[in-house]
């Protein structure tokens, strides 16, 4: 059985629009890791991104991009994405043999000219 496929990009970006890009990735939910680096390819910072981690975790996060951003004019974004396997078909039961269905329960009938009696 093999492990979820690692897909990886590179994104370049400007100073100004880093920190909002690294958020939409983070919210994307698929990244394991990003990596921050600069013109001549040199890592500035990596992030790698665990299931589970709370927002205020991210918050030394934000401040170190933001520096980044504030230095650098131009940076490249190297994004690890998981991509999920596709699983095929699941058989259910043997070939041939039709699934039984429950019967969906009716809904109640109002008969027409009674009143509810008040419970008291």
């Amino acid at each position: 059985m093999k492990g979820p496929k690692v897909r990886v990009e590179e994104v370049e970006v400007t100073g100004e629009k880093l920190l909002a890009t690294v958020k939409e990735l983070i919210h994307q939910g698929n990244v394991r890791r990003i990596v921050i680096r600069n013109a001549k390819g040199v890592t500035l910072l990596e992030i790698p991104l665990l299931l589970g981690i709370a927002g205020a975790a991210f918050v030394p996060v934000w401040a170190a991009i933001g520096a980044l951003a504030a230095l650098v004019a131009k940076l490249t974004l190297v994004v690890e994405r998981v991509q999920d396997v596709p699983a095929g078909p699941v058989d259910s039961g043997e070939a041939g043999e039709p699934e039984e269905e429950t019967p969906a329960p009716k809904p109640a009938r109002k008969v027409p000219g009674r009143k509810a009696s008040p419970k008291g």
